[in-house]
């Protein structure tokens, strides 16, 4: 099968689409023939070694960790799914960007999303969740965001709206209108963000989800009045200073069938802000590299 993969370390031009063995379904697993696959911040992290102290990289390594597709494998023990379903999911933190892959949580895709949606709702819908969990009932709460408008922020507001929660999410400012759209109360992330939050929720912030690493941690637990309130996705080196959880995406089958409920009603759709061929994966790691996103990028096969 073609897949993009890297042979050591180094920037995106690392990265080489080439013929590889396929993986096959083991006890639990499907393998799905892949339509679309995510491109996580994680992903260039790896690959650049930015990492390796938690996570060394087993080379030759093809980026992704998930990806929608329609299953052509079915491994032993698996139920409630078969071949020609078409689902979303996560597999192993490597192998979603070739032409096949191996899942072990899945959910199937809602008839309102496309494929490249559904291969952008699994990291970002299990990081949310997790996060959301790690922060018991949100009803009648008020939930801060920090990063809002990327992927995971997409399906942190949807799954704490129906969870009862009222959002405020930071972005910079031209974000704002999307992050309206999605329902959260918008504002610029940065010096004062204190003051800017107490005019939104005068009442106080119950709890905050950073998903930025932008510096602002001790800010956060500072405005949630609590580092047991606050948990963060993206800044391990600062939480463990603080006492702030520092939490990984778990391979969650609930959670994703939770986004894809979500999906169904509506009330949740994955951005996708931009699409490359299988060709061009080293152009979407750059892109994800970069920074500026809003959604999600995916490589598309």
């Amino acid at each position: 099968m073609r897949a993009a993969r890297y042979h050591d370390y180094g920037p995106a031009d690392v990265i080489v689409i080439e013929d590889v063995p396929e993986p096959h379904a083991g006890p639990g697993e499907v393998r799905i023939r892949v339509a679309a696959a995510s491109v996580n911040p994680v992903d260039w992290k790896l690959r650049s070694g930015e990492v390796r102290a938690y996570f060394p990289v087993d080379f030759p390594a093809i980026p992704g960790r998930d990806a929608a597709g329609v299953v052509d494998e079915v491994g032993e023990g698996v139920v409630h799914v078969t071949v020609g379903d078409e689902v979303f999911g996560l597999g192993g933190i490597f192998g979603a960007t070739a032409e096949y892959a191996v899942l072990s949580a899945w959910a199937a895709v809602p008839e309102q999303w496309s494929m490249e949606q559904a291969a952008g709702a699994g990291l970002a819908v299990a990081t949310a969740g997790r996060a959301l969990d790690a922060l018991g009932d949100l009803s009648g709460r008020t939930l801060l965001i920090e990063g809002a408008a990327g992927g995971v922020g997409g399906a942190a507001i949807a799954m704490a709206l129906a969870r009862g929660a009222t959002v405020i999410g930071t972005s910079s400012p031209a974000k704002h209108d999307y992050l309206r759209t999605l329902g959260a109360l918008p504002t610029a992330y940065g010096d004062e963000l204190a003051d800017r939050v107490r005019d939104l929720a005068p009442g106080g912030v119950d709890a905050v989800i950073d998903l930025a690493a932008s510096g602002s941690l001790a800010d956060l637990v500072a405005i949630a009045g609590d580092a047991d309130r606050v948990v963060t996705v993206a800044d391990a080196a600062r939480a463990g200073e603080l006492g702030v959880r520092h939490l990984y995406a778990e391979n969650d089958a609930t959670l994703l069938a939770e986004g894809a409920a979500l999906g169904s009603s509506g009330m949740y759709a994955p951005h996708i802000q931009a699409t490359y061929p299988l060709e061009e994966t080293a152009d979407a790691h750059r892109a994800a590299e970069g920074g500026h996103t809003r959604g999600k990028l995916v490589v598309t096969l």
